[in-house]
């Protein structure tokens, strides 16, 4: 089945850390405004970040008030908008994230459909919030969202051509390792506040494989505004790493 062209697009501090205190100086507020330029270029149709970057940056902790006597919906995908100019993809397995509506006003970005990714572990008193609420939903998944699934039916069921993802770095990583990520596109901000607990662009919460690496082949550096880059990246799968 056909998947959307997809690219990893995040701005990073210099030591690749992509929160903490150093995303309210000057230097990252130059960087911002380059990183949103950049991501104009890919004319994508949805972008996907993780539910904790959702619950930060855009229902603020917000939690879904559920009614447990809602009726009780099919556990199979639901198409509320699939002509929307742009999306917004949520990766929340369990259904924590409290929408308020179903659609999101982000800087000066297209006004985006909320789409909820989904696992079978979500509710069914979270399937009944997200109808009453219009929102879009698909399943991809038993415990663990499916990437490769997951953007297959964005394709399929919305016409997503191209999807950026967003972050966090543990999505990031998802989506990374089923190499299905086609790009990786990091604007650096000339700056770092030097914490080691912050979160990094990529980061591997599984103890499965502690080892596991991929590579990367240097496909472009450009200076986009003052001391600020953009670089990007073409990941190595393990088919090209061992031929």
């Amino acid at each position: 089945m056909a998947r959307p062209y997809i690219i990893c697009h995040m701005l990073t501090s210099i030591n690749g850390k992509i929160s903490g205190p150093y995303m309210r100086s000057n230097y990252t507020e130059i960087g911002s405004n380059a990183y949103e330029r950049t991501n104009d270029q890919y004319h994508s149709q949805a972008w996907l970040c993780g539910r904790v970057t959702m619950e930060e940056n855009f229902t603020h902790y917000q939690e879904p008030v559920l009614d447990e006597h809602a009726p009780v919906y099919p556990r199979e995908d639901y198409v509320a908008v699939s002509d929307a100019e742009m999306y917004i993809v949520s990766a929340d397995p369990s259904g924590k994230v409290g929408w308020q509506t179903n659609t999101v006003n982000y800087a000066e970005r297209t006004a985006a459909h909320v789409i909820e990714v989904l696992t079978e572990k979500v509710s069914d008193a979270y399937l009944a919030f997200l109808r009453k609420r219009k929102i879009s939903y698909i399943f991809a998944g038993e415990k663990q969202i499916n990437c490769t699934l997951a953007s297959e039916k964005l394709a399929e069921l919305f016409d997503i051509k191209t999807l950026m993802v967003s972050g966090g770095g543990v999505i990031n990583w998802a989506f990374l390792k089923e190499q299905i990520v086609d790009e990786v596109s990091i604007v650096v901000a000339p700056v770092t506040d030097g914490l080691p607990t912050t979160n990094t662009i990529f980061e591997n919460k599984s103890m499965a494989d502690p080892s596991s690496m991929i590579g990367f082949n240097l496909k472009k550096v450009e200076i986009i505004e003052k001391d600020t880059l953009w670089l990007r990246y073409k990941p190595i799968n393990q088919e090209e790493a061992t031929t």
